[in-house]
């Protein structure tokens, strides 16, 4: 049985991945347990909770006639951990048996298709609950909800991710985190952890863990500051580094740990238009190609902000916030006619930045003709009458062109760990990878 779980916690405490790892451990009893999976979920939803993440994992039930006392296990935690006095927790549970995952029943049904379209479209897109009621209706899935069960998207979206990576484990980009989560008495108290040992922690398996610390800010960022059970989380490509990386942590005893499976760090939320801008919509993450039309301005808050044409006549606002910290400085180094793509999610007609790429600089400066004779400044003599020097009378046609020194590289720049977004794919990953050469990871 595959079970998806969503919308436990809420900003104020908690965390669905620690009811998660309460089950997992808890139902080893009954049978085997899966490595869980740890799926974030659209990052631009607005009524999303701190990181939009759903849970799934499976048990391989040794007697049919115990899957009744699993799914009562499952909805007693549910109802005991759940933030339900919040009024934006809506908690959904799904239950996948055996019987409805047999690859005849996804065939015939066209399940396969439809996991996989209800898995990316709650990645990339806004859906609906009715479009969860619809998929576990097809397949005649049982499930659980409570208030207005709105967790069932999420938790639907995990356990398809479950289902496919289970038949293709390789047919989404993966990684994986550590999560450790603190004993039940310290939640809401300020975490102890020994910051030298995480600075040696993270220089002993970086680049294989990553988003451990943000060197350039001086800051550990494995640690949330909220009250939420999750003393730490340890992200990377490699299950052994992470464990290296654990074994040099010291902190809080800790109440238990878990390993995820997840799609952070992979960037599928992004979605490429080919000459379809006219389709953008805010709560969406983009890639868009474009030409610089406004030079970067720094607004109120420490914000910078610049337009690019798009295809077309189609032009956007584009927004690095103050908390994006050293991005900014690179993001003041574009000009007008700089040809680059940018990375990020829509909200207000204006896309937040996550990434940015170079592909071809404006090196021209044009500026008003000097007078050959005295050496001054020319002009102009009229829209497209040229320029003339008041003192000599001398006549240019054009402007004078040069070129000029630019403070920015082509290639791919990102946002700093402090700001960088769960499922946002680190730089650093694809210069491992080898994907592409010009690139200037924050690190």
């Amino acid at each position: 049985m595959i079970i998806g779980i969503d919308d436990t916690d809420s900003r104020s405490g908690m965390c669905t991945t620690y009811l998660c790892a309460v089950l997992v451990d808890e139902l080893r009893k009954y049978g085997e347990v899966s490595t869980p999976r740890l799926v974030r979920l659209n990052p631009c939803i607005p009524f999303k909770t701190r990181g939009n993440g759903a849970v799934s994992f499976e048990v391989k039930i040794r007697n049919k006639e115990e899957e009744a006392e699993v799914k009562e296990v499952v909805k007693v935690r549910v109802r005991e951990l759940s933030e339900l006095r919040e009024e934006e927790t809506n908690p959904g549970v799904v239950f996948i048996d055996d019987e409805a995952l047999n690859a005849r029943g996804r065939e015939e049904n066209g399940g396969e298709a439809k996991l996989k379209n209800f898995y990316e479209n709650a990645v990339r897109e806004v859906l609906t609950l009715e479009d969860a009621y619809e998929l576990i209706s097809n397949f005649h899935w049982d499930y659980f909800g409570l208030k207005a069960k709105r967790g069932l998207i999420g938790a639907l979206a995990a356990a398809s991710f479950f289902v496919l990576q289970k038949d293709k484990p390789n047919l989404y980009d993966f990684t994986y985190e550590l999560m450790t989560y603190r004993r039940r008495e310290r939640w809401g108290t300020l975490r102890v952890i020994d910051e030298a040992s995480v600075w040696k922690a993270d220089a002993a398996t970086y680049p294989l863990t990553w988003d451990t610390v943000d060197v350039a800010n001086k800051e550990i960022v494995f640690a949330p500051h909220s009250p939420c059970p999750v003393l730490f989380g340890i992200r990377g490509d490699s299950v052994d580094a992470i464990y290296k990386t654990y074994e040099f942590v010291h902190a809080e005893p800790e109440e238990r740990k878990m390993l995820f499976i997840t799609n952070q760090g992979t960037d599928f939320h992004l979605i490429k238009l080919e000459g379809a801008e006219e389709k953008l919509q805010d709560y969406h993450s983009y890639v868009l190609d474009g030409v610089v039309s406004s030079n970067p301005r720094t607004i109120e808050g420490g914000h910078v902000i610049f337009s690019i044409s798009l295809s077309g006549k189609t032009s956007i606002e584009c927004i690095a916030y103050e908390p994006t910290k050293g991005f900014r400085a690179i993001i003041r180094n574009l000009r007008v006619g700089d040809v680059i793509t940018v990375y990020g999610s829509l909200k207000k007609g204006t896309l937040n930045l996550e990434k940015i790429g170079v592909r071809k600089l404006n090196i021209e400066l044009e500026r008003n003709p000097r007078c050959d004779a005295c050496g001054r400044t020319m002009k102009s003599a009229g829209r497209r009458q040229g320029y003339r020097c008041k003192r000599c009378g001398t006549f240019k046609a054009g402007k004078d062109r040069e070129i000029i020194e630019r403070k920015i590289e082509k290639g791919l720049y990102e946002v700093p760990p402090v700001a960088r977004r769960h499922i946002s794919k680190p730089l650093i990953r694809m210069r491992v990878e080898g994907t592409d050469k010009a690139i200037h990871p924050s690190r």
